[in-house]
């Protein structure tokens, strides 16, 4: 077995990234559990306010492209740990203001780090992992994240159990907890930086107009879920805290286990295949959670789709294998605003639909009496 001394981690470019990956969804993850809760019971959100929180989440996604303008001053590397520590902040002050306002100041805090270090961090991947074993070692990547998120959850269900339900206490042992990690990370880790100098300009190339589509296609699809998900397992079917982190946790500990075999996937079977498969299984799903009405079917269909969406790291590999190496970090800033263009608009749309149809379910008893002469026996 071979030995790994300390020195050989720090400089070891798949620990850092496999670290970082740990520390940004240790936030997030934290953050994402308690918001539905904490805005539903201390902010009295509906679906309208929900849907306005999760497309000002949207915007610093749709602006990462700017990343590429902070590359003419700072290093990738330094950008990421920058990033984090914002998002760590935004995290921190979440729970000190339950008001539309505060949510949504604290929201968009939250989403600038997270968006601008998910750009960075894409973007090293892309360079500092090797072709023939990035989807292999992404997929280690993608699952330090996920057992980032079930440290989270379990902690935060242990804390919700054991009596310690102060929001503003548990978003800002989350957020603290964050910005220390990232502090700590980088002071140990070495210098990292791709074989290849990245141009500092936005690129787009017509040969990429796959991977454009791909990721655009994605962002709507995935912002459906994600802004109302969680929310609906709350408002309908009453999920509490507790509930929420130990369905997450079965997920993160899935996706724990499960995601270095899907990245082994995609290496055996191709991008085309696996991108093909993730999207048929995720019609499926989505059919499924609009229609049903059990709760147990609904948290099954979420763990689903939070494992297959795993496999949206074929995507990267898939740029990878086509793009300029010297295109990398401009093409990944690019493409969360790709993805945003829909996402920004999707949740605010919807949150109005859901907001008509409660209305409408709330008006068919009164219609039901006046048209019969009785009320609604139901």
């Amino acid at each position: 077995m071979p030995h790994f001394s300390p020195a050989t981690l720090r400089a070891t470019p798949i620990v850092f990234l496999r670290t970082l990956a740990f520390i940004n969804y240790l936030g997030y993850a934290g953050w994402a559990a308690l918001l539905y809760n904490f805005t539903v019971e201390r902010a009295n959100f509906q679906w309208f306010e929900t849907g306005l929180t999760q497309s000002v989440r949207e915007i610093p996604g749709f602006l990462a492209f700017t990343a590429i303008f902070w590359l003419l001053v700072v290093r990738e590397q330094v950008l990421a740990y920058v990033a984090l520590a914002v998002m760590g902040l935004g995290v921190a002050l979440s729970g000190q203001f339950p008001t539309l306002t505060g949510v949504l100041v604290t929201t968009f805090i939250m989403s600038v780090g997270f968006h601008y270090f998910e750009t960075m961090n894409v973007s090293l991947q892309l360079q500092l992992l090797p072709k023939a074993e990035a989807p292999r070692l992404i997929g280690t990547i993608t699952a330090a994240g996920a057992a980032a998120q079930f440290v989270s959850y379990g902690g935060l269900a242990i804390a919700w159990w054991a009596g310690g339900r102060a929001y503003e206490q548990l978003f800002l042992a989350v957020g603290v907890a964050c910005m220390l990690l990232t502090g700590a990370a980088a002071l140990w880790f070495k210098r990292f930086e791709g074989p290849v100098a990245q141009r500092k300009r936005i690129v787009l190339r017509r040969r990429y107009w796959l991977y454009y589509t791909l990721t655009f296609m994605t962002g709507a699809r995935r912002q459906l879920f994600v802004a109302f998900g969680g929310f609906l397992l709350v408002k309908k079917f009453g999920y509490d805290v507790a509930d929420m982190a130990t369905l997450m946790l079965v997920t993160t500990a899935a996706n724990t286990m499960l995601a270095p075999r899907l990245g082994r996937m995609v290496m055996r079977f191709g991008e085309r295949h696996t991108i093909t498969l993730e999207n048929v299984v995720l019609i499926v799903v989505f059919a499924g959670y609009a229609t049903t009405a059990s709760a147990t079917l609904a948290g099954l269909l979420f763990v689903i789709d939070g494992v297959f969406f795993t496999l949206t790291l074929a995507q990267r590999t898939y740029f990878q294998k086509i793009a300029d190496p010297a295109d990398m970090a401009a093409t990944t800033s690019v493409a969360p605003s790709r993805r945003r263009t829909d996402r920004a608009r999707s949740p605010r749309c919807s949150s109005i639909a859901q907001t008509f149809a409660s209305s409408m379910s709330r008006c068919r008893p009164a219609i039901s009496a006046s048209t019969t002469g009785r009320p609604d026996s139901r």
